[in-house]
């Protein structure tokens, strides 16, 4: 098959150019040809590989191309990199490589194309196109990397048990890449992932988490984390969540299979939010229904509390996995802590004071607080489907009405410590806070109105019913 089509850019030909006076063959490899063949946007990197070290024919690129491009060198691993109008350049050299246990980190040696092309993790990786003049722009493709293109499938090289226990993270690849592409994974890799899936502790948590992220930002990440509970992966690193599989039954009394239902919220929302952070909220928002499954005679089975004790686990496991410890985890701790808030509030009776709460407590995460919630109807039943769905926005159209009211969402408390510190005269203490939780309650209980004026007069009554005497007084605004 004749490629030339793909490779009109003119930085080709002069690496073609390059490559011929420096008496060395070059490829196009990578990701490049994959999408080529898939007909997929072209990317804005490109991989180029040469046979010895990849730092000379980029810099002899470079130069021709514009003697003041700046080539940044990796003189340890024998490749350089370069951008020229948007697109980044990569040039590296052909290796072989030879693994020990304990590592996934090779040994390598420099090697020719096959070599290369023996040691990528999967055929469809594997392919190159030619930009050496005797045969410029054929598919080089050994493996059969096309034709496991038209089968959409992911497919090692060579022996998959080989390829995986050397370098473990490609079993996370070869997931992140079927749930990217929605392809299969071919019978006998996707046996030897499972076969395999121990080795994955000796790869880092970064590492591993970096895959992972990928499959959740997929079109359809359900897919790729059923893939990973298939073959055991995911227990390796997220035991938490694996333990919500399974239907217990007593007395007739069943639940539903928490972890399937997980997968299926983390698909709904997908399609509503491109936000990894949500969508994580999303897989972890049942995440305490394990520890919390309790059965009861009269009330068959219960999950009491799950959201409180699901948004306590949140930081250890984002700590476990090298998540960010900042925002990242207090927004997912804090959507899973209130996951199941809006649900009381569908009763026709529900209080202003509870909305107050609700709108006070999520914030400006209110709306992403109501996706997770409409994510969470799994029913399979249309018209349950859309009554659940049409009570949750109507939840929220009462909310946007108590706001217009009220003004509570992230409101600032009308009167400051400092204010209550003059009024009385008093020295920070523990009676400041009391008096600022007290002023704040009532305003979401709705006996005061988020007014400075009224707190202000609201708190010189607290102070007397604490014994405090008036010192005097604080500007009204």
């Amino acid at each position: 098959m004749n490629l030339e089509e793909a490779i009109q850019h003119p930085v080709f030909e002069v690496i073609r150019e390059a490559a011929e006076q420096l008496e060395k063959p070059a490829y196009v490899v990578g990701g490049f040809v994959r999408d080529v063949l898939m007909g997929r946007p072209q990317k804005f990197d490109i991989d180029i590989l040469t046979e010895g070290s990849g730092i000379d024919l980029a810099k002899k690129t470079a130069k021709a191309l514009d003697k003041d491009i700046q080539v940044v060198v990796f003189k340890r691993f024998g490749t350089a990199m370069f951008s020229y109008k948007g697109m980044d350049w990569e040039f590296v050299g052909a290796r072989k490589e030879s693994y020990s246990p304990d590592s996934r980190k090779p040994a390598v040696e420099n090697g020719s194309l096959q070599d290369d092309q023996q040691r990528r993790d999967f055929t469809i990786n594997a392919m190159a196109i030619s930009l050496n003049a005797d045969n410029y722009g054929l598919l080089l493709d050994p493996f059969e990397g096309e034709k496991d293109l038209q089968k959409k499938i992911i497919r090692t090289p060579l022996d998959p048990n080989i390829t995986y226990s050397d370098d473990p993270l490609r079993m996370m690849r070869a997931i992140r890449f079927a749930a990217q592409l929605n392809f299969d994974i071919e019978h006998d890799s996707f046996v030897a992932i499972g076969k395999n899936a121990a080795r994955l502790d000796i790869v880092s948590r970064e590492r591993i988490m970096s895959e992972f992220n990928k499959i959740m930002l997929s079109d359809r990440p359900g897919y790729g984390l059923q893939l990973l509970h298939k073959t055991k992966l995911l227990e390796r690193f997220l035991p938490e969540l694996t333990r919500l599989q399974g239907v217990e039954e007593i007395e007739g009394n069943t639940h539903k299979d928490n972890l399937y239902h997980t997968f299926e919220v983390v698909d709904n929302i997908a399609e509503n939010t491109d936000s990894l952070w949500l969508r994580w909220a999303a897989l972890l928002h049942d995440i305490g229904k394990a520890p919390t499954k309790r059965y009861d005679e009269k009330a068959g089975w219960t999950f009491h509390s799950h959201e409180f004790v699901g948004s306590k686990m949140v930081p250890k496991i984002f700590r476990r996995l090298s998540l960010p410890m900042g925002p990242e985890m207090k927004y997912v701790k804090k959507l899973v802590h209130l996951s199941s808030r809006p649900i009381p509030l569908v009763d026709e009776e529900a209080t202003d004071s509870a909305l107050r709460r609700l709108l006070f407590d999520a914030g400006d995460d209110l709306e992403d607080l109501f996706t997770l919630c409409k994510a969470d109807i799994t029913t399979k039943n249309a018209q349950k489907q859309q009554r659940y769905k049409s009570n949750f926005n109507a939840v929220l159209e009462k909310l946007r009405d108590v706001e217009e009211r009220d003004q509570v969402r992230n409101f600032q408390p009308p009167v400051s410590g400092e204010d209550i510190m003059k009024c009385f005269g008093i020295k920070p203490g523990e009676v400041i806070g009391t008096i600022k939780s007290r002023i704040k309650e009532a305003i979401l209980e709705g006996e005061l109105v988020n007014d400075r004026e009224q707190a202000l007069e609201y708190m010189k009554k607290l102070g007397a019913e604490l014994g405090l005497e008036f010192a005097d007084d604080v500007p009204k605004k």
